[in-house]
């Protein structure tokens, strides 16, 4: 497989691919240590350069008694996976949980339908892999999503033809599993974050596997993305950036796809840019990708060399959708769409994110009742576990079963969820019943609970 290091005395579109990393080398010097008597604090101006970090410091969202006596309470957990053992302010988070925010990888499912229909091996790549992209225009919102309950989940039913269900099917460490299908797609992953806390910033390492198998010819895609940097989340101004590098590989036929995610340099040079190429089993470069993860995405047939083939032209196959304009929470409309209660399917599971009353109270903007509901529920959660334990019981997921397989990645060994197929079965009785469903669904008490006077049946 080519590399950016192997070809940048080719000039080209490789040497255009490394001036960024050098740039990242720079960027991350911008830095404010000691800053109002702290150590351990890096603030980065993804706008500016290096003078301009003090004075980026003073901005973002927290006033400056908050942020002085937060920073002093996270102190402690520098170089921590603090995934699930920090306590949170409500005010931090959006109104939307980690199962909803999987299913925000749907909104340009359209993408695989192309990649199933595509008669060229190569160009199937080109979709699926600008599939695997074009969540990041939703990724880069700065607000925390809420860590599941155990055994919560979300499902939709309603976006060209696709049915989608997750569920939280480990507490410690979080874990979710999801499956997504249509004609044209299967789509399963396993999910596990890792993290690492680092004063002012924390790196997400996705510790999960994604499998996409499109339908038409059984073909096996399997998708490892970049790690995350979200940074400034308590001096300054939060953003995200995911400097790396995605590959997305036919299992099938041995081609795949390597784009890399270029970091963001000084005055903002590089941010937001990705550029790639489809290989073919051998190794050898065929399609020559290009592009930005919050706009769109081009391609064109190139050499051996990684050189566009003469006569050749650049076309795009991805632009992000239009958005809400100055909406509050920066959703975009398929977001407004996955978190409503209008879009929800007919006889909405009980476990369902939507009906978490603490993502619902920060949705109608009551922070008070959000931070008091979601203390309730994490007590709630933790009293399950104590019961759980002193019954020696363990917790099986209702829509998912844990496998034997444990399969490695680039951030550690990972245990693997199976779709069992109760969802499908579960909504097949559903939607064929004649029963009129003259339920509302907001009145719907949230329950994941399978223990206590809350246990599902």
């Amino acid at each position: 497989m080519g590399s950016p290091e192997k070809n940048e005395s080719k000039g080209g579109f490789f040497s255009a691919m490394t001036s960024g990393w050098s740039l990242f080398g720079n960027a991350m010097h911008r830095s404010v240590n000691g800053l109002l008597g702290y150590e351990g604090v890096e603030v980065i101006n993804p706008e500016g350069g290096k003078e301009d970090a003090e004075e980026e410091a003073q901005k973002g969202r927290w006033k400056q008694e908050e942020r002085d006596s937060y920073f002093k309470m996270m102190q402690k957990y520098i170089g921590s996976d603090i995934t699930s053992m920090v306590t949170l302010p409500v005010n931090i988070f959006e109104p939307m949980t980690m199962l909803q925010k999987m299913a925000e990888l749907m909104e340009y499912s359209y993408l695989l339908d192309q990649a199933d229909e595509c008669e060229d091996p190569y160009m199937r790549l080109v979709y699926a892999s600008t599939w695997a992209i074009s969540v990041y225009y939703a990724y880069q919102r700065t607000l925390k999503p809420f860590n599941p309950i155990l055994g919560e989940t979300y499902e939709m039913v309603n976006h060209g033809g696709v049915t989608f269900i997750s569920e939280q099917v480990c507490h410690h460490p979080p874990m979710s599993a999801g499956h997504a299908e249509n004609e044209h797609f299967t789509y399963d992953v396993t999910s596990k974050l890792k993290t690492k806390f680092l004063g002012n910033s924390v790196d997400v390492y996705p510790v999960g596997r994604t499998r996409v198998t499109l339908k038409r010819d059984n073909v096996v895609l399997d998708l490892v993305p970049p790690p995350t940097k979200i940074n400034n989340l308590i001096f300054g101004r939060t953003w995200v950036d995911s400097p790396g590098e995605m590959v997305m590989t036919n299992l099938t036929t041995g081609d795949k796809v390597v784009l890399y995610f270029q970091p963001c340099g000084w005055f903002g040079a590089n941010r937001y840019e990705v550029d790639g190429y489809v290989y073919n089993a051998n190794e050898e470069p065929k399609i020559l990708m290009t592009g930005k993860w919050n706009e769109f995405m081009s391609y064109q047939p190139c050499d051996l060399e990684g050189e566009p083939l003469p006569g050749s032209e650049m076309e795009e196959v991805w632009r992000v959708a239009a958005t809400p304009p100055n909406d509050k929470f920066d959703y975009t409309y398929f977001a407004h769409k996955i978190n409503s209660f209008d879009t929800a399917p007919k006889k909405l599971l009980a476990s369902d994110s939507r009906l978490r009353p603490d993502r619902w109270a920060l949705e109608k903007g009551d922070l008070s009742k959000a931070g008091a509901e979601k203390s309730r529920l994490e007590e709630k959660q933790r009293a399950e576990k104590r019961s759980r334990e002193a019954k020696s019981d363990k917790f099986s997921p209702k829509w998912f079963d844990q496998t034997d397989e444990i399969t490695p990645t680039p951030w550690g060994d990972l245990e693997i969820y199976h779709y069992n197929g109760k969802y499908t079965e579960h909504r097949n009785v559903i939607d064929t019943s004649d029963a009129i469903d003259t339920g509302d669904s907001q009145s719907v008490e949230f329950n994941p609970w399978q223990y206590g006077d809350s246990s599902q049946e």
